[in-house]
């Protein structure tokens, strides 16, 4: 993304949205099984020691880009296919 040099953003960009769960509540509401499904085609560790990084912990994406639109400008999307965890 770029910014739109709104001043309601102190003429800047995003640089992240915070989780939608913390580490805790992810390791008790996810599986080893949940993280195998959400982490399919992307090159990672298996097990349980990384499962507070599951991407249902965090917030969708494209919500988020949409929930700041007035303030910046969407440039590429990137497409995960690596994850260093641990």
């Amino acid at each position: 993304m770029r910014s739109k040099d709104h001043p309601k953003s102190y003429y800047s960009c995003s640089h992240g949205a915070r989780r939608r769960m913390n580490r805790n509540q992810a390791k008790k509401q996810c599986t080893i099984d949940d993280w195998i499904a959400q982490t399919s085609g992307v090159e990672s560790r298996k097990d349980e020691a990384v499962l507070d990084e599951i991407p249902a912990a965090y917030k969708d994406v494209d919500a988020v880009m949409a929930a700041v639109s007035d303030l910046i400008e969407l440039v590429v999307k990137l497409k995960q296919i690596l994850c260093v965890t641990g």
